[in-house]
Order: structure tokens, then C-alpha cells, then sequence
């Protein structure tokens, strides 16, 4: 079966314009405080990873926009990349298993920096105007499990009230997201909903029927 994107992509750009918007507002009200320029990077090393459908939209766009010698240098970046995030999260794990605690692995997680594949040699991004929402968001306070973050280039001071993006929220709809389409393509693999990657696996990847485990009879 043909695998249909744009009912579900709508739905992820209308989370996006709703992400920007947000972006937009507390750039206005606390405007000495956002330093996000063009050129800036900062947010272009940080680790994160992206749910099913943002990974899907990712890599269609990115086969969409890009191509030719482009295309295979941004592969090339990300199979390297992707390889030094694997060895950064292998050591979390074994950290883990060794009895450290989880906030001190996520906080040394944090401070790793991770040179993304989009980020080119004038240091702005290849495929900016589809970035991941956590790239939108990044540069305004936000939260993770009840602890706030924010960019270490800004303005904002730490013990003092601002408007704070709660991204377990922003996720919970990701994922949501990701379980309608899911849902919908009626998968042998339900377990896809969970599924959680960097952004260099996700332009390594093929989301075709076979990947996606949809059956020929669907």
C-alpha cells in the first residue's frame, strides 16, 4: 500500500506553527533576554531525539530539499555523527548500570555537545525552515520533567519567573501524533509509537512499508 504523509504532516505543522508562535511571543515581551541571532549555533549541539512522526517529516523533507553532492555530504556528516551519539549513550547506560543516578546522567547528557548534521560551514542550518520543534524552542526558558532549561547564551536569570514552555507536554503530543499514524497505517509493529532516535538515524533511515511494517494486503 501507498504510505499517505499529508493528513499526519498537517497535523505536525500545525503543532510547528503553534511551536513558532509561542517562540514569537516570549521573544516580544522579553526581548533583552533572547539572544538568538543569525549565526548562533549554540542550539545546533545538543542532544535530543525525535519521536516517529517528526523523525518521518524530517527525512521526507530532507530527501525532498536537498540532493546530489549536498545530500551525500549531510550523510556522511550524520553516519558519523550518529556513531558518536551511540558511543555517548552506550557510556550513559553502562554509568547506569553501575549505579549512578538518573539526574546526573541526564545532566551530564546535557553538557555533551554534538555537532548536527544540518549545521554547515557558515554555521546556519541546511534544512532550517523544517528543523525539529525542540530547535524552535530552544533560546526560551523550557522544562522537562519539572526542571527548568534554558539556553546558557540568553538573558534569562536563574530563581526568576518567565513564561516556560513545558516540553513533556509538546511531547505527549509528538506522540500522540505518532500513535494516530500508527494507528492508521495499521502496523505489525505497534511498538513504533515509542520509538525515539537522533536526528542523524532518522536521515539514515528508510520509512518504507517494510520499516514501517505494513503488510502488502493493508
Amino acid at each position: 500500500m501507498k504510505i499517505e504523509f499529508e493528513a499526519v504532516f498537517k497535523k505536525y505543522e500545525e503543532l510547528v506553527k503553534a511551536a513558532d508562535a509561542v517562540f514569537e511571543h516570549v521573544s516580544k515581551e522579553h526581548s533583552e533576554c533572547v539572544k538568538c541571532k543569525i549565526e548562533c549555533s549554540d542550539c545546533c549541539h545538543a542532544i535530543f531525539d525525535l519521536t516517529l512522526i517528526e523523525a518521518i517529516y524530517i527525512n521526507h523533507k530532507f530527501n525532498e530539499k536537498i540532493k546530489g553532492n549536498d545530500k551525500e555530504v549531510i550523510i556522511k556528516k550524520a553516519n558519523d555523527i550518529d556513531r558518536q551519539i551511540h558511543k555517548i549513550k552506550r557510556k550513559a547506560y553502562k554509568e547506569l548500570e553501575a549505579g549512578s543516578g538518573e539526574d546526573e546522567i541526564l545532566a551530564k547528557l546535557a553538557g555533551e555537545r554534538v555537532r548536527c548534521p544540518f549545521l554547515n560551514y557558515k554555521d546556519s542550518c541546511d534544512l532550517y525552515e523544517y528543523r525539529p520543534i525542540t530547535c524552535r524552542f530552544y533560546g526560551i526558558p523550557t522544562s522537562i520533567g519539572g526542571v527548568g532549561h534554558t539556553c546558557g547564551k540568553s538573558g534569562f536569570i536563574k530563581g526568576e519567573k518567565y513564561p516556560t514552555v513545558n516540553l513533556d507536554i509538546i511531547h505527549g503530543r509528538l506522540q500522540q501524533i505518532s500513535a494516530d499514524f500508527v494507528k492508521e497505517i495499521r502496523t505489525e509493529y505497534i511498538k513504533l509509537v515509542d520509538m525515539l532516535v537522533p536526528l542523524s538515524m532518522a536521515l539514515l533511515t528508510v520509512y518504507d512499508e517494510e520499516y514501517l511494517g505494513i503488510k502488502e494486503d493493508s
